[in-house]
């Protein structure tokens, strides 16, 4: 019976009801046909539904509404054990404890005859279909194994250490495996010397005692960092090899030619990249529109690398790329999507030869927005190959021999396209993010030189703004053509994350209003008019942490960072399995010929792709980021007792977290280091804060440290404080009275009044910062975008 108060209108547990009841399908639409309300009680329904997600107990989603951390329908999960009855049980696999606390149980449901790829065991990480649980005990979700990914490792991989008796031990690499070795026998060790990298296979365990391993596989010294990007790939399960039959394809492909395209080999498109590109999948070129209905605006030609033409679906090319997802870039090598027949040669729009690719055209006003698009497969020839600084350099007035003849006639009219695009830009007003990346520049040997922070040019803006605007034109072709396709979506802010932003902006009498629709804008305007400032690189990290992480999905629910209604990725097919989808669907859409999109493929076979790569996407993110705290933490081992500058990255109750200015390094100062008084945790100031001196160490200050130890094989630091800016500022001391907040306009690092009561602790720990988004056409840089 659907319960309704004395005005008609039906009661909260009523609405609360049907939610649950229809996870993951419900909006203002459903509830209102569902209980019969009218045009004129969509007001009232709107503010009900605003309360139940302000007390939480309903969690609204753009247009839909759910439980509070109810579970989407399709999801990764690990198989962790199984219950009382010998049922196997999961867990979300992207699961934030901080935010959401113990992550829910999901009970494996298994068919009588299971189909092929579904048979699954403890320890395989799976992808299934979940649905609520009508039983009143147990799991409360119930889960269907679609497509099983990661099998049991029997291979651990870690470093031999040598006895004097025979034989060694075996340390994992894996830091939650740290403390299990394994014991390996003088016939076993395969010739392994001590500090060797290896692989083992687990030939026998005990109940009491070490297990004992095999060597399989010598993967070099630890001491040398070629090997530490090993570490990366094997403690991750990236594949490093292709099947023999994907290489027999690849070697098996034929040049693309003019059968079923476009002849484009005269357009002077060029291609602008980083120095070390390996890859080159994209060009550009631009014209000002002869259209007298259309002064000041430009045609733009944005032309990418016809994967599609070689990659077809169903074939071990196309497994492999689906099983590794994206590519991955190590500081010493790259472990690409697809074999190098393909993506370094037939696919890389190399200067002076005949390419395949798929090219869209986009008409801009002179306001700088897209009048019109259209898709074309084409056959090109690339005018030049140029990278970032040299296109710059060429437009600041120092041309070389290569750009000096190209100047006038496309590289000064792609600027000028540029400047008009970027109108449009500053009127979206996207979040403005541009934080530095840091990059980590080898020997010949390859070990670490240095750590460069490339600057940020107009030239790195205007291709990753084309990019942008080729990566809509795709999203509006498809959904006009009502096919389905895998969007690249990045919700808005949770509430709790933008409640705790304004709280600490608080402490630095910041003002942040909380009400109203959130857009990127309201994040723009703090860091404008913090800009300049000493806490401006404070408060663009607790900008960025408060956000939330992009991902691919069949379903649409825009990108709030680049503050689009639709936007997928369509730019970089070679290093990127949703791009090559998104190029199917278009020579699907357009009857572009060979290589589209099957017509099985639906929005759900879709989801199922879009969870896998967005899973296989953060891998690849934890990784790049492993290796390159692995390769520091080896590059300062030999300088234990240096002091270095940094800043507070981070604050747990475990201690502070500091990068280095120098390197970028992360490491750790404990915070029973910090002195001999008790400090709290105040996580609305992300900040230690002593209970007897008041005296504050908080996310941001910058810091003179000594490095203690460093521990290359896990890539960590550790660090004692020696100095801080925020102990050097001046400091309130007054007795009790009227409490004065620090004001980021007078002392910076003005600690909280002495006698001011400690700050409630809450539970968790605060999330570490975004991954980096390599390549273009992915938003800004420095955001998994």
């Amino acid at each position: 019976m659907k319960r309704k108060n004395d005005r008609g209108f039906p009661d909260r547990s009523a609405i609360v009801a049907f939610i649950k009841a229809n996870p993951g399908k419900v909006g203002t639409r459903e509830i209102a046909r569902e209980f019969g309300l009218k045009n004129a009680d969509r007001i009232e329904l709107k503010r009900m539904l605003r309360e139940l997600a302000d007390d939480g107990t309903i969690k609204k989603k753009r247009h839909k509404v759910s439980e509070p951390d109810a579970l989407p329908s399709t999801l990764v999960a690990d198989i962790t054990g199984r219950d009382s009855d010998g049922e196997l049980i999961a867990s979300p696999t992207e699961w934030d404890e901080v935010e959401s606390g113990e992550p829910p149980k999901i009970l494996i449901v298994m068919p009588r005859r299971p189909k092929p790829g579904t048979a699954a065991g403890i320890g395989d990480r799976a992808l299934l279909r979940v649905e609520r649980s009508d039983e009143n005990e147990g799991p409360a979700y119930r889960g269907h194994i679609i497509k099983v990914f990661d099998k049991t490792k029997s291979r651990i991989l870690g470093v031999f250490r040598s006895l004097p008796e025979g034989g060694g031990r075996l340390v994992p690499v894996d830091k939650k495996s740290a403390d299990r070795e394994l014991n390996i026998a003088a016939a076993d060790t395969h010739g392994a010397q001590d500090g060797d990298l290896v692989s083992v296979d687990i030939v026998r365990t005990r109940s009491f005692g070490l297990a004992s391993g095999r060597v399989k596989e010598k993967l070099g010294s630890v001491k040398s960092e070629k090997a530490i990007s090993l570490i990366a790939i094997y403690a991750h399960d990236i594949p490093l090899q292709f099947r023999p039959a994907a290489e027999r394809e690849a070697e098996a492909a034929e040049p693309a030619n003019l059968k079923g395209r476009e002849d484009w080999r005269d357009v002077p498109l060029v291609t602008i990249d980083p120095p070390d590109a390996k890859d080159h999948d994209d060009a550009v070129h631009a014209q000002p529109d002869p259209d007298p209905n259309n002064r000041g605006g430009f045609i733009v030609d944005v032309a990418i690398a016809d994967v599609s033409f070689y990659v077809r679906p169903g074939t071990a090319l196309d497994r492999d790329a689906l099983d590794r997802g994206n590519s991955v870039y190590f500081p010493d090598r790259v472990v690409p999507m697809l074999p190098e027949r393909i993506s370094n040669n037939l696919c890389s729009l190399v200067p002076g030869e005949p390419r395949g690719a798929l090219a869209v055209r986009m008409v801009l006003g002179p306001d700088g927005r897209k009048r019109s698009h259209s898709f074309h497969r084409i056959l090109m020839r690339s005018a030049a190959k140029l990278n970032y600084a040299q296109a710059q350099a060429a437009i600041d007035g120092r041309p070389d021999d290569t750009t000096g003849p190209l100047l006038d006639p496309i590289l000064r009219p792609l600027y000028a396209a540029y400047a008009c695009a970027k109108r449009a830009r500053d009127e979206r007003d996207p979040l403005n993010l541009d934080l530095p990346e840091r990059k980590i520049l080898l020997k010949s040997d390859g070990t670490v030189d240095r750590v460069v922070v490339p600057e940020r040019l107009d030239a790195h803006r205007l291709i990753e703004e084309f990019m942008i605007l080729a990566n809509v034109a795709a999203a509006e072709m498809l959904e006009k053509k009502s096919l389905p396709l895998i969007y690249r979506v990045h919700d808005e802010p949770t509430l709790e994350k933008v409640h705790a932003l304004a709280e600490f902006l608080e402490t630095l009498d910041v003002p942040f209003a909380k009400g109203g629709a959130l857009r990127p804008a309201l994040f723009n305007r703090v860091l404008a008019q913090l800009e300049g400032h000493d806490h401006f690189p404070l408060v663009s990290e607790v900008v960025l942490r408060a956000q939330a992480q992009a991902e691919y999905s069949a379903e649409n629910y825009g990108h709030f960072g680049l503050n689009l209604r639709r936007y997928a990725h369509f730019t970089s097919p070679i290093r990127r399995y949703a791009d090559l989808v998104v190029h199917r669907a278009l020579v699907r859409a357009l009857g572009l010929g060979e290589g589209a999109l099957p017509d099985s493929e639906t929005p759900e076979s879709l989801g199922e792709v879009a969870a896998h790569i967005s899973v296989t996407e953060r891998r690849a993110m934890k990784a790049e980021r492993e290796t390159v705290d692995r390769l520091i933490a080896h590059h300062l081992a030999d300088r234990i007792g240096a002091s270095f500058q940094g800043r507070v990255s981070g604050v747990t109750r475990a201690g502070l977290f500091v990068k280095l200015a120098e390197t970028g390094a992360d490491g750790l100062i404990p915070i029973r280091s910090l002195g001999t008084e008790y400090f709290n945790y105040d996580e609305s100031r992300h900040a230690l804060v002593g209970t007897r001196s008041g005296t504050m160490y908080q996310l941001g200050d910058v810091v003179d440290v000594r490095l203690i130890e460093a521990a290359p094989i896990a890539g960590a630091l550790r660090f004692e404080l020696l100095s801080s800016s925020s102990e050097t500022a001046p400091r309130d001391r007054r007795r009790p009275g009227p409490q004065r907040r620090p004001s980021f306009k007078a002392h910076p690092g003005r600690s909280p009044d002495k006698k001011r009561k400690p700050p409630k602790q809450k539970s968790g720990k605060p999330k570490k910062g975004k991954g980096k988004n390599k390549g273009k056409g992915g938003g800004q840089k420095g955001k998994a975008w």
